[in-house]
């Protein structure tokens, strides 16, 4: 029997995710699998890549074949490198902890971007009333010297 590690899809249309299964070739893409060994979510940012690497390995040595897009995730979770005794055995695999960290550092920076501006433009507020404020006592003065004056005269 020949035994293959592939993709069997799942999901919805249009949001796809995947199963990585060990099965005979001659079964049908969504057939019945001999062992279920991860799972693929495409669509998620970063991808989610979870491939228990102890049974791949061991599907491995017994002579399942892998897919393509199933020997390109092993490869990404550094398992195929371990099989071939290659370097690299600790693959390229990003994890969601350490693109939530960026993200997180981020929207730090953009929050604290943000208030400094808005301090800024309370400080200019600030600055703005208090010169109305001085201008507005001196004017008054004037005006009241402007109406005594005719009064004088009359």
């Amino acid at each position: 029997m020949a035994v293959k590690i592939r993709l069997k899809r799942m999901g919805k249309i249009r949001a796809p995710y995947y199963r990585v299964v060990v099965m005979d070739s001659r079964k049908k893409r969504d057939g019945r699998a001999i062992e279920e060994i991860g799972k693929y979510h495409p669509t998620e940012e970063p991808s989610l890549i979870d491939i228990d690497s102890e049974r791949a390995q061991y599907w491995l040595s017994v002579g399942a074949q892998p897919s393509e897009q199933v020997a390109v995730l092993l490869k990404v979770t550094g398992d195929w490198q371990k099989f071939k005794g290659l370097p690299g055995a600790e693959g390229t695999l990003r994890t969601k902890n350490s693109s939530t960290e960026a993200l997180a550092e981020a929207k730090a920076a953009a929050v604290k971007a943000a208030e400094d501006e808005a301090e800024k433009r309370k400080a200019r507020a600030a600055e703005a009333k208090a010169s109305a404020e001085a201008e507005a006592p001196q004017a008054e003065p004037a005006e009241s010297a402007d109406a005594e004056a005719p009064a004088e005269e009359a």
